[in-house]
């Protein structure tokens, strides 16, 4: 199903609902309508495969998974005070991973341009051993798995532009030297990691780049990290795929955190990634929503997106002619 543009998402992933949370199935719909409303025709938006436990696997140990299906069989469970699970948050879960497994595999490929997963739970605070943070298992992660599994791509970039840092997904990958990681962040916000200094393990070192921003910072420090700093480590990677943990809690509209970005922030980064992507000669970048608790900011910023992508990687294909 080839088209610029994939929507990958299920309503199933609606059955994990839990009355009061902020993390809720009215988020799915938001971010799903976003991306529709930039894409016009050029939009799919494929059947979703849940992902296995053989998958879920590579990144997850049996006990962890073990964890979450008891949970699910049992009718729900708390795994912090955060981080809840019903009866369906296992399909939900399950879908969410797999969802993002397609979307990296149509980017990498060259199926679609742009493939966002809007999926639920999100997934960035996972670690391999435990769920977290709102999320069951690491969707990013997960995907990048399945990439180097399946032959696609071995060396991997994440971007994290949610304004939690993904912890999850830094410890996941913080000894590997094939997987760059590159966040941006709130300064100290849950889950009080992603220091500057926190560069990589061992081998890695280097590979993991972090840039803490402080309550209030806007547009202005959110690109400008981004533009001068983080991408360009990307670009020296040279990654064969690119994959994106798209939150958008840093939205000044957000009632969970304290930076000022707006939707135009959003695009532009996504402006200059689009082109960074395009220069690498990288088919496609791959999305899965993160985090984003107000919903007319993640429509928005959603829409944002992907018109900064396709901007930029017409922009730069141009530039190359």
């Amino acid at each position: 199903m080839a088209a610029p543009v994939w929507l990958l998402t299920d309503a199933a992933m609606d059955r994990h609902v839990t009355h009061g949370h902020a993390e809720r199935p009215e988020r799915r719909l938001a971010a799903a309508a976003g991306i529709r409303d930039a894409s016009g025709g050029d939009l799919a938006e494929p059947a979703v495969v849940p992902a296995g436990d053989g998958v879920i696997g590579r990144i997850h140990d049996a006990a962890h998974v073990a964890r979450v299906v008891q949970a699910d069989a049992a009718g729900g469970s708390w795994f912090d005070p955060d981080t809840y699970l019903v009866a369906g948050s296992l399909q939900a879960a399950r879908l969410a991973a797999g969802a993002t497994v397609q979307a990296a595999r149509a980017a990498v490929t060259g199926e679609a341009e742009i493939a966002f997963a809007a999926v639920r739970p999100p997934g960035h605070h996972a670690s391999a051993r435990r769920a977290s943070g709102f999320c069951l298992f690491n969707n990013v992660a997960v995907a990048a798995a399945d990439l180097r599994a399946a032959g696609l791509a071995q060396r991997v970039a994440i971007i994290d532009w949610d304004v939690h840092h993904g912890d999850g997904t830094q410890a996941i990958f913080d000894e590997d030297p094939d997987l760059c990681y590159a966040s941006t962040h709130q300064w100290l916000l849950y889950p009080g990691t992603g220091d500057r200094h926190d560069r990589g393990v061992g081998a890695a070192e280097g590979t993991k780049h972090n840039v803490p921003l402080l309550p209030g910072k806007g547009d202005a420090a959110f690109v400008a990290a981004w533009r001068d700093e983080l991408l360009p480590a990307i670009e020296a990677f040279a990654p064969q795929a690119v994959l994106v943990s798209a939150g958008y809690d840093g939205h000044r509209d957000d009632p969970l955190a304290h930076l000022e970005v707006t939707e135009e922030g959003f695009e532009e980064v996504a402006r200059l990634l689009g082109a960074t992507a395009a220069r690498l000669g990288v088919p496609g970048i791959a999305l899965a929503l993160e985090g984003g608790y107000d919903l007319d900011a993640l429509r928005r910023s959603t829409a944002a997106t992907v018109r900064g992508l396709r901007h930029g990687r017409r922009s730069a294909n141009e530039v190359a002619r």
